[in-house]
């Protein structure tokens, strides 16, 4: 197994700092926590991080440029159905592979903007503008639409990680969070087009 960059060491780092920070905030989280989660000493994070607030700033523009990509990658294509599947189907993907930075740019979605940096905020709308909403200016039941389809999916593709089933439940995941975006008649069509590729 080739050894690791350290990029990708401190890639897994941020994201398991991400998780964190997800689900106890900036304030709550600590350095050992991070450390703990990370398998580091706090000695050897601060060789790597000068600080706290250093692996959250990393943290955070990782959130950024994955929204920001992730809105690229789809602006060519035309709002709806079509343009939604790619992004569930993206944002499952960036489930699986990155599941700490997945819950942190869903905690993003569900937060106070408010108390948000600017940068974090700037991810959170390219992640609701990827989706064709306006992130100053959407209707309630859009971003409620918006946030069960998207923490559903993040939910979801945690547990099945978790339980080994992500390639089984990924047709249920995307037909799902599909259906939440309004796309009626989504769910079985995406299964049954899962079942005959398998």
């Amino acid at each position: 197994m080739p050894r690791q960059s350290k990029e990708e060491i401190d890639a897994e780092i941020v994201d398991s700092a991400s998780a964190l920070f997800a689900q106890h905030g900036y304030r709550h989280t600590s350095l050992q926590q991070v450390a703990d989660a990370t398998g580091y000493s706090k000695a050897g994070l601060l060789h790597r991080f000068s600080s706290k607030e250093a692996i959250y700033d990393a943290a955070v523009r990782s959130a950024l440029v994955r929204t920001t990509a992730l809105a690229a990658d789809t602006a060519g294509i035309a709002q709806g159905a079509e343009r939604d599947r790619v992004l569930v189907d993206a944002l499952l993907d960036a489930s699986v592979d990155w599941p700490g930075t997945a819950a942190f740019l869903q905690s993003v979605v569900t937060s106070d903007p408010q108390g948000a940096s600017d940068e974090l905020s700037q991810a959170g709308a390219a992640l609701v503008g990827a989706f064709g909403l306006d992130a100053n200016n959407v209707s309630d039941e859009a971003l409620v639409r918006l946030i069960i389809a998207t923490a559903g999916l993040q939910a979801s593709a945690s547990a099945a990680a978790r339980l080994g089933r992500t390639e089984a439940w990924r047709p249920h995941i995307v037909a799902t969070a599909m259906e939440a975006l309004g796309h009626s008649g989504a769910p079985q069509a995406a299964v049954r087009a899962s079942a005959r590729s398998t």
